[in-house]
């Protein structure tokens, strides 16, 4: 893509509303726009972000065996007095009416909904298990959002609904699902710790949530220093394998980990050399919670010898668009963003040094059409705009590479190729420059 053809509404300035450094971030990077209160638009640049995360958290809920289906944003105010929470869920549920004055409301999230589309569709135990999810636009009306997409009242979420006979398929289902998401977030580049987490409105007794390591983290954190050596990224993983994922699960959660609402120093088993104290990001959420939604919505199967089985649930959340914003709170400096190749918007930023002289243009233009041809996306800052625009712009909106091309580099035979995250530059052929960034990422 060429940047004069591009909608990247970049900033110089911090905007004033923005408190936190990825709301700060993302408006200046031309990634998003305010709308309203907490709600945003995704422009380009950001949209990619978001698609690129979206598909990881796919892939690997595929992977767990999970069925992907898409449920409406507005559901009907009946399901939700089924099951008993219409009125305790609070202010933060946007209610409404259609012409026809059905009671309406803008799902915070869908248990009842996934339940009652169980129970319609499934009658035997032949059919379970089976574990459903789907990525969709949510709404919580919150009393003041803030952070940008941290804490926004429009929010892309990935919730997937587990359905068991029983406890112990539904504990493997639970353990399914805490692998698959270390597996997520470590190919995102992040290092996420699961913490034992209490459930809030949507209840059950068995939850954990998953935090991200970041200077500006919402909770204190206590954790063994084991958990930031760990790497998932490739690990290999058989889901069919009951053992397997639960000495997985059994690794992880045999190992201390507490925010500071259940850190007690006096109790905590690690020597001080073994503590890791730090702010983390919540990032995804993962809870069992039995028959609580099965059995007012009437979801039951028929047994083997004929009997009625309330199926038992879990419920597993992670914040798409919110992980957009953990991951610059986790990845920046005071230059921009630093993404992590899997998410990044573009792999590399093409940057002439000076567009209009003969030589550049035709070298950038050959330069661009290999990278192009090879597959590798790439940003091409064709600009008429200074040396030093160009190179704040592309520090700014954080594209794991840069290759920079000037009538200087030109004359030796050389482009520089710097990598955005250690800022290391080197000198080398445009062949050389195209073979080293046709490697995979590390």
């Amino acid at each position: 893509m060429r940047r004069s053809q591009y909608f990247l509404p970049t900033l110089k300035e911090n905007p004033a509303e923005a408190q936190i450094v990825s709301h700060r971030l993302m408006l200046r990077a031309g990634m998003i726009r305010q709308e309203s209160a907490g709600i945003y638009s995704w422009l380009p640049l950001g949209f990619r972000v978001l698609q690129r995360i979206e598909q990881i958290v796919r892939e690997e809920q595929d992977a767990s065996g999970a069925l992907e289906v898409l449920m409406p944003t507005i559901q009907p105010a009946d399901l939700w007095r089924k099951s008993g929470r219409y009125d305790d869920y609070g202010a933060e549920m946007l209610r409404i009416k259609d012409r026809h004055e059905r009671e309406m409301l803008y799902g915070p999230t869908n248990e009842e909904m996934i339940t009652e589309m169980f129970r319609a569709g499934v009658k035997s135990y032949r059919d379970v298990p089976r574990m459903m999810y789907h990525i969709q636009w949510k709404f919580r009306d919150e009393v003041r959002p803030r952070f940008g997409v941290m804490r926004g009242r429009e929010f892309l979420m990935k919730d997937n609904y587990s359905f068991d006979l029983d406890y112990e398929g539904a504990k493997q289902s639970y353990n399914k699902m805490f692998v698959a998401y270390l597996r997520t977030f470590a190919r995102m580049g992040l290092k996420a710790i699961p913490m034992q987490a209490d459930s809030g409105p949507i209840g059950g007794d068995m939850s954990h949530e998953f935090l991200i390591v970041a200077e500006t983290g919402e909770s204190q954190i206590f954790a063994d220093r084991d958990f930031l050596d760990m790497d998932w990224k490739d690990q290999k993983v058989d889901y069919q394998d009951a053992e397997q994922i639960g000495g997985i699960v059994k690794h992880f959660t045999s190992r201390y980990a507490a925010t500071d609402e259940k850190h007690d120093p006096a109790k905590c088993p690690l020597s001080p050399d073994r503590l890791v104290e730090a702010r983390g990001i919540e990032v995804g959420h993962i809870f069992y919670f039995g028959t609580k939604y099965s059995k007012p919505l009437g979801c039951v199967v028929s047994g083997a010898n004929g009997e009625q089985i309330a199926v038992e649930m879990g419920s597993y959340g992670i914040g798409v668009s919110r992980l957009t914003g953990a991951i610059i709170e986790a990845s920046h400096d005071d230059a921009g963003i630093i993404w992590p190749e899997a998410v990044a918007p573009f792999k590399v930023g093409l940057i002439n040094l000076r567009s209009g002289d003969a030589k550049c243009d035709a070298a950038c233009a050959d330069i661009y059409g290999k990278l192009r041809q090879a597959g590798i996306e790439v940003l091409y800052d064709d600009r008429e705009e200074t040396a030093g625009g160009k190179f704040a712009d592309m520090d700014l909106i954080g594209l794991p590479w840069q290759l920079i091309v000037g009538p200087r580099g030109l004359a030796a035979g050389k482009v520089e190729l710097k990598e955005r995250r250690t800022g290391k530059r080197d000198e080398l052929s445009a062949e050389d420059a195209l073979a080293r960034l046709g490697r995979p990422a590390a």
